[in-house]
């Protein structure tokens, strides 16, 4: 990203949307499921993976673990950021089946259909198991809530998502040539919308690693970080971005996010080799520069330290 076009834009919409890329999500499985009350899936854990339902039709109940139960009604999302095993049903109370035990009609290699349940009232769902990098995004990840549900009626988002659902519903039901294409994408891009949405107006986005993103003296620090990773920052010149003397600058860098300024600025650094290690399979010397790294020594100690693995691996 140039950096005129950074300078016309918001600091903190620049790094919420910087922390929603590194999250580099693909979609891997789809099912499009036509339930009849009373039904109940069991949905497995899955580490590393985000997993959602989309409610085209009907209502549900989702629950993880003993929580109570979340209801969704017809054109609402539910996201599962963390992969965690949860069940999600025609009502509360009812006896859930394992997803595996479920017979499934595999349409492609990453759509499938499932028809389960008794004779009652229908439920059309979409839902969806997403890779992402685990690592890169871990930040964000963390302080995402173990369910993060968006229901598009009423609001400014309802328009939007009501007729992007129903392109998905009508793309499930004729499923055309690049039908499935157009579905993942779709569903990619509701996703993100609902992390968003939540970053944007949940109380608890207002404090730790998303807070500090927001907060206007912090935020001028991290807007620093990202936008020249390669400079060799030391504590004073970040305090200075902020506008706080150096004391109080780097205690409270570390109360909120957690980390010291110097540990932080390395991890930023080796998100960024991964993410271009992964995409680009850029040469460790050209990278180690970019970086600031006197060295590809130098860097590559860096790596291992935060990542736990060599950058040679990530480009094999």
């Amino acid at each position: 990203m140039s950096n005129e076009y950074r300078r016309n834009l918001p600091e903190s919409s620049d790094l919420l949307g910087q922390a929603l890329y590194q999250l580099r999500m693909n979609g891997s499985l789809y099912c499009q499921s036509e339930l009849y009350a009373p039904w109940g899936l069991k949905m497995p854990e899955m580490p590393g993976e985000m997993m959602f339902h989309i409610v085209m039709s009907g209502e549900c109940w989702l629950s993880v673990d003993s929580q109570a139960g979340t209801h969704l009604p017809a054109g609402s999302l539910a996201l599962v950021p963390k992969g965690q095993g949860h069940s999600i049903s025609s009502g509360e109370g009812i006896e859930c089946t394992s997803l595996f035990d479920i017979p499934i009609i595999k349409v492609s290699e990453r759509y499938e259909f499932m028809r389960h349940g008794g004779d009652g009232d229908h439920t059309s769902l979409l839902c969806g198991v997403i890779n992402f990098d685990q690592v890169s995004g871990a930040k964000l990840i963390a302080q995402l809530p173990d369910v993060l549900a968006v229901d598009s009626v009423g609001g400014n988002q309802s328009a939007w998502l009501q007729s992007t659902l129903r392109l998905i519903t009508s793309e499930a039901a004729n499923m055309s040539l690049g039908g499935e294409t157009i579905m993942a994408h779709l569903a990619d891009i509701i996703v993100i919308h609902a992390i968003r949405h939540w970053v944007e107006t949940s109380i608890d986005a207002q404090h730790g690693w998303l807070g500090a993103l927001k907060d206007p003296k912090l935020g001028k620090a991290l807007v620093a970080i990202h936008n020249q990773p390669e400079k060799s920052w030391t504590v004073d010149q970040l305090a200075q971005a902020a506008g706080m003397s150096r004391s109080g600058f780097s205690a409270r860098f570390t109360e909120i996010i957690g980390t010291s300024v110097k540990q932080y600025l390395t991890h930023w650094r080796m998100t960024l080799a991964r993410s271009k290690l992964m995409t680009q399979k850029m040469p460790l010397g050209d990278l180690a520069e970019e970086l600031g790294y006197q060295s590809e020594a130098a860097f590559s100690r860096a790596y291992k330290r935060v990542m736990g693995e060599s950058p040679i691996r990530q480009i094999k």
